[in-house]
């Protein structure tokens, strides 16, 4: 995956409307294509002050809780899918540090996809955490085009 893949990509992934239902189907979603191939991971939907929906598949463990608040710190901050500012740190050769943030609290790891409204902007975040980097990220990506489509 790469960066301009990952910008169209976020164009493309933008909800009519969005709310603690939606994010309780979306969650849902996720849990769904997860079991169906039994991924370990822990699931997370959150806006920047409240918890819209978390579950925790088995083979999943508290550090993938950890993970999850880490790549949602970081896709909040930015407003952007965590897997795409990590690229770009990469590409400017830059650690969370020149952005003044401790990676205690924020992680540039893939898995944390922002959740945009037409009209109006990001509302939340969805995280995946359990899986390899782009793996956590196409699994949320994957269950946000589905629950579009469904719109």
């Amino acid at each position: 995956m790469d960066i301009a893949t990952l910008q169209a990509e976020a164009a493309e992934l933008v909800f009519a409307r969005f709310d603690e239902t939606t994010a309780i189907e979306l969650g849902m979603a996720i849990v769904t294509l997860a079991r169906a191939d039994g991924l370990p991971v822990v699931v997370n939907i959150r806006t920047a002050d409240r918890t819209l929906f978390h579950a925790a598949l088995p083979g999943a463990g508290g550090i993938n809780d950890n993970w999850a608040r880490r790549k949602s710190n970081l896709a909040l901050m930015f407003r952007k899918a965590s897997l795409l500012v990590g690229l770009t740190n990469q590409h400017k050769d830059q650690l969370l540090s020149v952005h003044g943030l401790d990676s205690a609290d924020y992680a540039p790891q893939g898995g944390a996809v922002p959740i945009v409204v037409r009209g109006v902007g990001m509302v939340a975040v969805a995280t995946v955490s359990g899986l390899p980097e782009v793996e956590d990220h196409a699994l949320v990506a994957r269950a946000i085009r589905a629950q579009i489509g469904k719109g």
